[in-house]
């Protein structure tokens, strides 16, 4: 219930390894058009009723947000005050800058939805302890949060949930002098795989690409060392944390996205979405509505653009 949303069970990189690699990479849009198409065919996805499956998306044919789709304005029920919490120990969706600010994705969505609601006035957004979050909610300490709070069957009895806003993709990461073709399936064949043993990536790879040649390893640092120096052809992961290593030191420039992106219900999770109380089924609307402007207008692209250095999709 309380675990946050992930789907490597956050087993690979610490959110202050992510940190650090952020500010070495430094906010270097590439390819903005096309980061800002492909982020909006993953956003709303879900929202069309995608099976539970590995999907790999064509960024040829956008048509997963219908742009004739209209909506009114909700009405909100008078409040004193709309209070969203997050924490601090999930970069780069929530944490404290070099000054002790609270910053990130989530808190500038946080921000955006308050202003297309016109709620600006009455928004608080305040970070608190993880295991703190959910529980504060329930005791109507709060309206929102805004944290990577898991959807599960027993999380939807408890709260109620916007649409999911943000997809985790799973991608191939491949040495820049030898990357894989599509079909990739075709492509893997005869390849050594690197994944982290036991990992959702592992079995999702084991379930969609049967046969090929996986290699385990004990942790996502062990596995991308095993790419650079040729061992495996290939590493399969988290596509948010590998665009990350990719603009680090780390990785010096080495390799490259092959394929992909793929998303999946059922290995990586419905992804991130807002946690409100169950008697607030309305608000939740009312921020669904609020997303869908953003998105929109071209504001939810320049947050994904300003927090990843590369495009995970």
């Amino acid at each position: 219930m309380s675990a946050k949303a992930s789907p490597e069970q956050r087993v690979h990189q610490s959110p202050a390894d992510i940190l650090s690699e952020r500010r070495v990479a430094g906010n270097k849009p590439q390819a903005a058009f096309s980061a800002a198409l492909l982020l909006l065919i993953v956003v709303f996805a879900s929202m069309l009723g995608w099976a539970d499956r590995a999907v790999a998306q064509d960024v040829s044919t956008p048509n997963f947000w219908d742009q004739r789709q209209r909506s009114t304005k909700p009405v909100i029920e008078p409040r004193e005050r709309i209070r969203f919490l997050t924490s601090t120990d999930y970069p780069p969706f929530n944490f404290l800058d070099a000054r002790g600010r609270l910053g990130g994705f989530n808190v500038d969505l946080a921000r955006a939805i308050c202003e297309e609601l016109d709620l600006v006035d009455r928004c608080q957004i305040e970070a608190r302890p993880f295991a703190e979050l959910v529980p504060l909610l329930e005791k109507g300490e709060a309206e929102a949060v805004i944290a990577g709070v898991a959807i599960t069957p027993e999380s939807r009895r408890r709260l109620a949930f916007t649409e999911s806003y943000l997809r985790y993709p799973a991608r191939f990461v491949t040495r820049k002098a030898a990357p894989l073709a599509e079909p990739i399936g075709q492509a893997l064949a005869g390849r050594a795989v690197g994944t982290v043993e036991g990992s959702a990536h592992a079995a999702m790879l084991d379930a969609f690409f049967p046969g090929i040649r996986r290699v385990g390893f004990g942790d996502r640092a062990k596995a991308l060392s095993a790419l650079k120096s040729g061992a495996v052809d290939t590493v399969f992961g988290d596509g948010i944390d590998l665009s990350f290593w990719l603009e680090s030191e780390a990785a010096d420039g080495c390799c490259a996205f092959s394929g992909g992106p793929y998303l999946s219900d059922r290995f990586l999770g419905e992804g991130l979405s807002i946690a409100l109380a169950r008697k607030d089924a309305d608000l939740a609307k009312a921020f669904d509505y609020a997303i869908g402007q953003v998105v929109a207008k071209g504001t939810f692209s320049e947050l994904l653009l300003r927090y990843f250095p590369v495009s995970a999709f």
